[in-house]
């Protein structure tokens, strides 16, 4: 029943919030850019103009992909360079006005470690905390902001869980009070609807690698009349607010995802819920095992549930053995002997916060794959819990 596909060979490959594979559809409308059409888009020349005309087309294909103006689309390195330009940028711009910055317990590192480094540099900062589905409420946001509060940073779904945050009203906080408000909605796109006005954001961060484009490009949302710091001094890329020659032929790769991860959104979602929810059913038939996030305000094509009495990597061992890729959490933090932050801030223990398994679909799965996962997972919960001195005797048996 093994994933035969073109894109993971022999793999069942389940760990789509840590990366996707470049389309070929991208990847072909990508290699030109690399070739013949290879020209600096700041030059003055006919085969500069192609790679200018290129960028614009990318600009229009990303902003209006998420409702917004082709003017508020800055092309970044993906993801984590968008949160830290976002955060930094907003801070710096508007100290003047206050230097207090709320966020969640729950984001995504490149927006906590921002934040803690900005404690550093004397900005103040409030870590929301959650429910135990991993929401934020808006009751915290409204007792956390100060007059000095110039910013909110609180992701639009999280990396591990997949829970969605009420990103719309806690927008309409912010805007009331006239704060920024900035969502790292890097795992929505291709997901969920993702519409800058319907969520009343100021600024949003998005990574081509998770909606089947490249990796190493990215973009922020940055809404107009934002003040913020430029992001680097060099040439008049970006609007004189990014310098550095762009990358072309990623960013053209970056367009053509976003458009039809856009196109094929209803399809997909559909076959997404339809494959998570045979993969839940059949997770939680083994004791002792929890869902981890919201049970129904969840990305369509997230799964993480939580086996008491083992260890999350021993799990990810096993399972690699019978080439299933899968996660225990963010794969930026794959190195970390720490249990999640985010499921710490759930209240899960951190006994049994160890003991996560991320499961994250996409668009080549199949139910056979599914089936395949339950097949092999159950007798490996079972041998790792007989070789835990921690499992009761029931569960031995």
């Amino acid at each position: 029943m093994k994933n035969n596909n073109k894109n993971t060979g022999n793999t069942v490959y389940l760990d789509h919030a840590a990366t996707t594979f470049t389309d070929p559809v991208v990847l072909e409308t990508m290699l030109p850019y690399f070739t013949e059409n290879f020209g600096n888009p700041s030059s003055p020349y006919n085969i500069a103009h192609i790679s200018r005309e290129a960028l614009d087309k990318a600009r229009q294909q990303v902003a209006d992909a998420i409702n917004a103006d082709t003017e508020e689309i800055y092309f970044t390195s993906g993801g984590t360079e968008s949160d830290n330009w976002a955060i930094k940028g907003v801070a710096f711009a508007n100290r003047k006005r206050g230097n207090h910055i709320i966020t969640s317990a729950i984001e995504h590192h490149a927006v906590l470690h921002t934040c803690q480094w900005l404690e550093k540099q004397g900005f103040e900062v409030t870590y929301l905390p959650v429910d135990k589905y991993g929401q934020v409420r808006t009751e915290d946001v409204k007792r956390a902001i100060r007059g000095d509060t110039i910013l909110i940073s609180v992701m639009l779904a999280n990396n591990e869980i997949g829970t969605i945050q009420p990103i719309p009203e806690i927008g309409r906080i912010a805007r009331k009070k006239g704060i920024y408000f900035h969502t790292d909605a890097v795992q929505g796109i291709g997901q969920i609807p993702v519409d800058v006005e319907a969520l009343n954001v100021d600024l949003l961060s998005l990574s081509s690698h998770k909606f089947y484009g490249p990796k190493g490009v990215g973009a922020l949302y940055i809404k107009k009349g934002s003040r913020i710091d430029n992001h680097s001094h060099g040439g008049a890329q970006e609007k004189k607010k990014r310098a550095g020659t762009e990358n072309v032929p990623g960013i053209v790769g970056m367009g053509a995802a976003i458009e039809q991860a856009i196109s094929q959104l209803e399809e997909h979602a559909a076959h997404m819920k339809k494959l998570r929810t045979r993969l839940l059913e059949g997770l939680l038939q083994i004791p002792a095992t929890h869902l981890a996030g919201h049970p129904e305000k969840r990305l369509p094509n997230n799964v993480n549930v939580i086996f008491e009495y083992i260890e999350g990597e021993s799990i990810l061992l096993m399972l690699n053995s019978f080439s299933i890729a899968a996660s225990t959490g963010s794969a930026c933090t794959s190195a970390s002997l720490e249990p999640s932050h985010v499921l710490i801030a759930c209240g899960f223990p951190h006994e049994i916060a160890h003991g996560s398994l991320r499961l994250t679909l996409g668009k080549e799965n199949t139910e056979d794959d599914v089936d395949y996962v339950l097949q092999i997972i159950e007798p490996i919960i079972k041998r790792l819990r007989a070789m835990s001195p921690m499992t009761p005797e029931e569960l031995r048996k």
